[in-house]
């Protein structure tokens, strides 16, 4: 059985605010940059004023390809630029806090790439930079605006499938990329880099209920060559004090033509299934009936305009991004406690402070 037409619709596109168009400055001109953010800003119309890289070789061909008006030789010729209004800090994880702060020092609203910082402390210390300044720093969790998830966190929040009461995400995907490349040199790449997408998206499925323990384990899958250092396999699991859970299965050595990440969210009224990055759909079912919402775009690149979309939102709207920093930082302690299980053999972990 069907729903009636326009029952429990929802508006899962990017949202960008009327008449502000402010400039954007990109510092870090990597592969990921020029596969998502600049396509992402390119097709919705957002201006980039400049950019800059500390490999002058990675700018090369942006203005031609992406619209890119300039490229700033040094990082202050792009900070002190006064038609520069956001700064979106793409570099590698080790490097961003530094430059997140001289941005917000400088004036500059912020969107970072994820992890915004590599732990609490340091990433606190942004938050409480942001509010001083009256700035604001949001995160580029752009899986955030994948517009199957986007649809599912819309139906959540619109209390469609009541209470949340489990998240079950599955990869159908296989980790043999990695071999040869920096991704391969990173401690507990699954989790730590690839899955902070997900574990961002559970928190934003369970928003409100206070997570007890973090539980995860990495491991190398049978058909791993020796040359592959980092493990393809994982699973994470968070146990919220209520009861409520989810879950993280990545096999990482998945055969298949139908490459995808299906999920799964259990409620008291109602429950979605869907996939994102690769065979995305999303079905919603409430009492008995079902709706299969049909997509357009993809995560790539539209979640991308969809994270800067949200803070140009909030900053014309002057309220706080739904991908703030603060929102965040429940994501990133997930993350960092799940790293910390897997070096303790899967052994149970409490976050700090508490966070809810």
């Amino acid at each position: 059985m069907g729903m009636t037409a326009g029952k429990f619709d929802v508006d899962y596109r990017p949202r960008f605010p009327g008449g502000y168009r402010p400039g954007i400055g990109i510092v870090g001109c990597g592969g990921i940059v020029r596969q998502a953010h600049l396509p992402a800003y390119n097709k919705y119309g957002l201006r980039v004023v400049g950019a800059h890289d500390v490999r002058p070789e990675a700018t090369e061909g942006v203005q031609e390809r992406f619209g890119v008006e300039r490229v700033y030789e040094g990082l202050d010729e792009l900070l002190s630029d006064p038609e520069i209004e956001i700064v979106d800090v793409a570099t590698h994880p080790q490097h961003r806090a530094p430059l997140v702060l001289r941005a917000l020092e400088a004036g500059k609203h912020v969107l970072s790439q994820k992890p915004f910082a590599t732990d609490l402390t340091t990433a606190r210390a942004l938050i409480a930079e942001a509010d001083r300044s009256g700035l604001r720093l949001a995160v580029n969790q752009n899986g955030r605006w994948a517009p199957a998830w986007r649809t599912a966190t819309l139906l959540v929040q619109q209390g469609v499938v009541g209470e949340v009461l489990a998240v079950t995400h599955l990869y159908e995907v296989s980790f043999s990329w990695t071999v040869g490349t920096a991704f391969d040199q990173i401690e507990h790449f699954a989790i730590y880099d690839y899955s902070i997408h997900w574990l961002d998206i559970i928190r934003c499925w369970i928003e409100g209920r206070r997570v007890g323990t973090v539980r995860a384990r990495d491991y190398r899958t049978p058909d791993q060559p020796p040359e592959a250092r980092t493990p393809w396999g994982m699973v994470v699991e968070v146990a919220c004090e209520d009861g409520a859970s989810a879950l993280v299965r990545g096999v990482g050595c998945v055969r298949t033509a139908r490459v995808g990440h299906p999920f799964w969210i259990h409620g008291t009224e109602g429950n979605v299934r869907g996939s994102s990055l690769g065979n995305d759909f999303v079905e919603l079912e409430r009492g008995g009936e079902f709706r299969r919402y049909d997509l357009e775009g993809a995560w790539f690149p539209d979640g991308f305009a969809g994270a800067m979309g949200e803070l140009m939102s909030a900053v014309a709207e002057d309220r706080e991004p739904y991908n703030s920093a603060r929102h965040n930082l429940l994501s990133l302690a997930i993350t960092l406690a799940a790293c910390e299980s897997a070096d303790r053999g899967g052994a149970p972990v409490e976050l700090e402070g508490g966070l809810e």
